[in-house]
């Protein structure tokens, strides 16, 4: 359940009721009645007045801008994908699987003469 006063987004409309979509409110009032769909009461000032709401309508502004960041981050991805012609990039964006970072602490077994002669190598660096 959201606190009183939060500064909540109209995201959807979803009982049509002529809502303000993309404008901001704040919560203040909660609706406790069992019988009743509708869980805040919601003030928007631009257009001066309340509004009752159910959770589904409103999202909070951390999670808009969370969500906004993820979606330029992937088409940032995209872009770099088709920048490079780098196919399977491209592929598992478009497809929606995850892609996994490639770092250089996996788990691999060294033979011995692999580590001495990375140690070396950074030895004569």
């Amino acid at each position: 359940m959201l606190r009183l006063g939060l500064k909540v987004y109209i995201v959807s409309d979803s009982l049509e009721q002529n809502l303000p979509i993309g404008d901001y409110g704040y919560i203040i009032a909660y609706d406790r009645n069992a019988d009743n769909i509708f869980d805040y009461v919601v003030r928007v000032p631009k257009a001066n007045k309340h509004y009752y709401l159910p959770a589904c309508d409103i999202e909070t502004e951390e999670v808009l801008m969370a969500k906004e960041a993820e979606r330029l981050e992937r088409e940032a991805l995209l872009d770099y994908a088709l920048a490079t012609k780098n196919e399977e990039l491209f592929r598992k964006i478009v497809n929606g699987e995850e892609i996994e970072a490639q770092s250089e602490n996996t788990k691999e077994v060294q033979t011995r003469e692999d580590f001495v002669k990375q140690i070396n190598l950074r030895a004569w660096i």
